[in-house]
């Protein structure tokens, strides 16, 4: 029987008790995303934000210094989950926040959505792992524990254009390798 889409245990991971994302429900859109191993989201609070929400609400200079230190505190932590998926070329995987995150753990997707496209799969970078961007605005750290539900994902279909016409490039590795966008 040919697969059309899934999940598989990425190569780094195996052997190391990892679970295949799994629908919760009969009714559930979304599989469950697992933490591939313990990792602490840190709060955005503890890690100088004040200071640096100070100096911009009292509208104080800030030196370049201080902007890289915001950037470094908004930085999303990524949570590995040791899988990758497959699927069709008119597809995508939808990674989506947990309703529970916000309201239990005050974690948020900075992306919004996560958008990943079929040829992410086995990419030469990280073998198409998916990894989950996440950013604690709660006061506390959280530590994830390896096996804990930290997103879902969301196979869509994907409709194009009447005149779609690609660039025809090869993906060259993960997050952000289409060459385009201001960073």
């Amino acid at each position: 029987m040919e697969k059309t889409r899934g999940f598989e245990i990425c190569e780094a991971y195996r052997g190391q008790g990892i679970h295949l994302p799994r629908r919760q429900t009969p009714g559930s859109a979304g599989y469950d995303l697992e933490a591939a191993e313990d990792i602490v989201i840190p709060s955005i609070w503890r890690l100088g934000f004040v200071r640096i929400f100070r100096l911009i609400r009292n509208g104080h200079y800030l030196a370049e210094s201080d902007f890289r230190q915001a950037d470094q505190i908004l930085k999303p932590t990524m949570v590995p989950t040791g899988v990758k998926a497959y699927f069709p070329a008119d597809e995508m995987l939808i990674i989506a926040n947990r309703s529970s995150n916000t309201t239990k753990r005050r974690f948020n997707l900075p992306n919004g959505i996560g958008v990943i496209d079929s040829d992410y799969y086995d990419n030469p970078t990280d073998e198409g792992q998916i990894h989950i961007q996440l950013i604690n605005y709660g006061v506390r750290d959280c530590h994830i524990r390896k096996g804990e539900s930290v997103a879902q994902a969301i196979f869509m279909p994907i409709l194009k254009t009447d005149d779609d016409q690609p660039v025809d490039r090869p993906r060259t590795g993960g997050f952000g390798s289409s060459g385009k966008g201001g960073y």
